[in-house]
């Protein structure tokens, strides 16, 4: 499958060498009477900066990792980034360890692992939320680098659909971490799921953080960290009126839930990549729906895949027509949303997939 060229998607480049404590290779797992004998393949993960317990996409891709080496009955080696330094070094020492496949978790680590890739080209690598396409040919860039990816934007134009129909404040508001393909891809279609609301309804619901006419002008806080800028930026919105909060970042919607309590108002937040209300009970009284990515379920299918001689460079893609993407249930909100509402976003997911509604992405 043929991705489309998208900007800035291998735009990072690991530097510098950081001092890091490194997991071992664990012992092989004992056998148990009646266990299918172990695989010798072994997978391993290398996450983002923003940690396996952020709730978000790296929690989610070690899950996938992890149900998978439990099918082969093997133990993953994996490795946590604490800054973007780490990445080279950690795919390094995941090589050295005899890593049969290193997932690489997030679009941050795509250049350190297109070096990597290119540089050992016997091991495997799955490279979640980027095309591994750093010379924009529209093909991965090397047979053994395989892109998993996701066109959020189709899930996120449901996800704004229902929040124009669920603000009271007829402001809703959308930012991001950084300024790459697959954070705005989000805020892409959330924005165009509000505007066709506003079309369909004659309504005039606002959407702060995010022009898709204008997309060089959105909101980013600069990182995918929980602190202070995060926070003030979801307090920036509220202050303009916005009653529905997206922040697309791994952990900086735990600085959007501190400033929703510190409101004291009753602002709703959706959430993204793993459904919040699940993935974080602290989120419960706040989460209107999430915007799902099956990472989990996508990272086990290649790596099992891959266990069985089946690995390629072709893409996997996310979609609403393959339970790639999704929404999230309202769970506790279920009551106050409009009593229309479920039907009209099944009814737009089946016009989404036939094609009779297009929802504009850089995936095509």
């Amino acid at each position: 499958m043929k991705i489309s060229s998208r900007r800035g998607i291998a735009g990072i480049t690991a530097v510098g060498v950081a001092a890091l404590v490194l997991a071992g290779c664990a012992p092989a797992p004992e056998e148990t009477e009646g266990a299918a004998e172990a695989s010798d393949f072994l997978p391993c993960m290398v996450s983002d900066f923003g940690g396996f317990d952020d709730k978000s996409f790296n929690q989610a891709g070690l899950e996938g990792l992890t149900n998978a080496a439990s099918e082969l009955g093997v133990e993953p080696i994996t490795v946590q980034s604490d800054a973007e330094t780490d990445y080279g070094p950690n795919i390094e020492s995941m090589v050295a360890q005899g890593c049969n496949l290193i997932v690489t978790v997030g679009f941050a680590l795509s250049a350190a692992t297109l070096e990597a890739a290119e540089a050992n080209s016997d091991v495997e690598f799955a490279l979640i939320d980027d095309a591994a396409d750093a010379d924009f040919d529209g093909t991965p860039d090397f047979d053994n680098t395989k892109p998993i990816i996701f066109d959020t934007a189709q899930s996120a134009f449901l996800a704004g659909y229902a929040a124009a129909s669920y603000t009271k404040s007829g402001t809703v508001a959308t930012w991001g971490g950084q300024n790459f393909p697959t954070v705005t891809i989000f805020m892409d279609g959330f924005a165009q799921g509000v505007a066709y609301y506003n079309e369909q309804k004659g309504a005039a619901v606002k959407v702060l953080g995010y022009d898709p006419a204008t997309p060089d002008t959105a909101t980013f806080t600069g990182g995918f960290e929980a602190n202070d800028v995060a926070k003030s930026t979801a307090q920036n919105f509220i202050d303009q009126g916005a009653d529905i909060l997206l922040p697309v970042g791994g952990p900086i919607y735990q600085s959007a839930v501190a400033a929703i309590e510190d409101s004291g108002k009753e602002i709703a937040l959706v959430g993204v990549d793993s459904d919040f209300y699940e993935s974080d009970p602290t989120t419960q009284p706040y989460v209107l729906t999430s915007i799902l990515k099956g990472i989990a379920s996508a990272t086990e299918s290649v790596v099992l895949a891959a266990a069985e001689g089946d690995f390629s460079n072709e893409a996997y893609v996310g979609t609403l027509e393959n339970d790639g993407v999704g929404l999230a249930p309202f769970h506790d909100f279920e009551s106050l949303v409009s009593p229309d509402l479920q039907g009209e976003l099944d009814a737009l997911r089946e016009q989404i997939i036939s094609g009779d509604i297009t929802v504009n992405s850089y995936l095509g």
